[in-house]
């Protein structure tokens, strides 16, 4: 196809105006509206013809959607669409978020994901960029949302009175007179249980356990304790260098809790397969998508997703269903 100005451009067949916009620039197709092809006005959807002149037709007023994934026929336009995408949501989740803690100390209330998530998930959204887009759209009240969560607060903290705090993964805690291992049949081992409280317990960020995970303890140079699984890639630096504070350790009571999970997924960049992945997660019970990153480069996708859930179950069983998207070829955890 031509530009105005006798500039020859080749695109594949069924190129459409939108993927000639981003074949110029990013800008262009950021904001592009339509296309005059032989002196008519023609969409963003009209496919090109070879020989095509296409003049392209712009306005500042213009920003990407994410159905123009549907219309792009081309990878790098794909690519360019999503990142622009990522940002856009980034920013406006930012801003969303921070309004919504600023309305929260106005109110006095204190900030708690775990609270924050439930009450998320009982507003009807399981992914958190939708969440935010809703407040920053308008189609959620921040009102409403301080108001639902100033009761799932209570609630919580209400049920944490009957039978001990209502933790989130970086706040189990055992009790001050209570000793940090408990004696069984094995041995000494650390007793991982959310209805204990005094001594601060985290969940190790570089390998994230989730209840059911085979898992050790930690003591760290402060005297707190990290839990890590037992195949965490730190683990065995850790065990050789610091052998003495390793201590055995298990999961006491019941799932609950929600523990951040990334995903590495991998497949071919096929039109779609973004919106079937996060489709999937909506769908789970006590599946909550935190984030969503996505490259693509050469035809093959690679993201990366943060889900909060609660056990090692319901985890395989999401990796099995994100399995069966068309177009993924690997789905792991990292």
């Amino acid at each position: 196809v031509f530009t105005p100005k006798g500039d020859i451009f080749k695109l594949p067949m069924g190129a459409t105006v939108l993927d000639f916009a981003y074949h110029i620039h990013s800008k262009v197709g950021n904001q592009c509206v339509g296309a005059r092809i032989g002196g008519k006005n023609v969409t963003i959807r009209q496919k090109l013809q070879s020989g095509d002149q296409v003049e392209i037709l712009t306005s500042s007023n213009q920003s990407p959607k994410r159905d123009w994934l549907n219309i792009l026929t081309t990878t790098r336009a794909r690519a360019k669409v999503r990142q622009s995408l990522k940002e856009m949501e980034s920013r406006q989740a930012l801003l969303a978020k921070e309004e919504l803690e600023r309305k929260m100390k106005n109110k006095k209330l204190d900030y708690e994901e775990p609270v924050l998530m439930h009450t998320m998930s009982k507003l009807g959204y399981k992914i958190v960029t939708e969440f935010y887009a809703a407040l920053a759209d308008g189609k959620l009240d921040v009102n409403n949302v301080l108001e639902a969560y100033a009761q799932q607060q209570r609630f919580d903290h209400g049920e944490a009175e009957k039978t001990a705090s209502t933790l989130s993964a970086d706040q189990f805690v055992l009790p001050e007179d209570e000793k940090v291992k408990r004696q069984t049949e094995q041995g000494d081992v650390l007793v991982i249980d959310q209805n204990l409280k005094g001594l601060d317990f985290q969940m190790a960020k570089c390998c994230q356990p989730v209840y059911g995970d085979a898992v050790f303890g930690f003591v760290t140079s402060g005297g707190g304790i990290k839990i890590h699984r037992e195949d965490c890639p730190n683990a065995p630096q850790l065990r050789q260098r610091f052998g003495y504070r390793i201590v055995k350790a298990k999961w006491a009571g019941k799932r609950g809790s929600q523990y951040p999970i990334t995903l590495r997924v991998i497949g071919n960049d096929d039109i779609g397969i973004v919106n079937n992945i996060t489709n999937i997660i909506s769908k789970e019970e006590k599946i909550l998508l935190r984030s969503i990153s996505i490259d693509s480069n050469d035809g093959l996708f690679n993201g990366s997703l943060t889900v909060m859930l609660d056990d090692t179950s319901r985890l395989q069983q999401l990796i099995k269903k994100l399995k069966t998207v068309k177009g993924v070829k690997n789905v792991s955890r990292s």
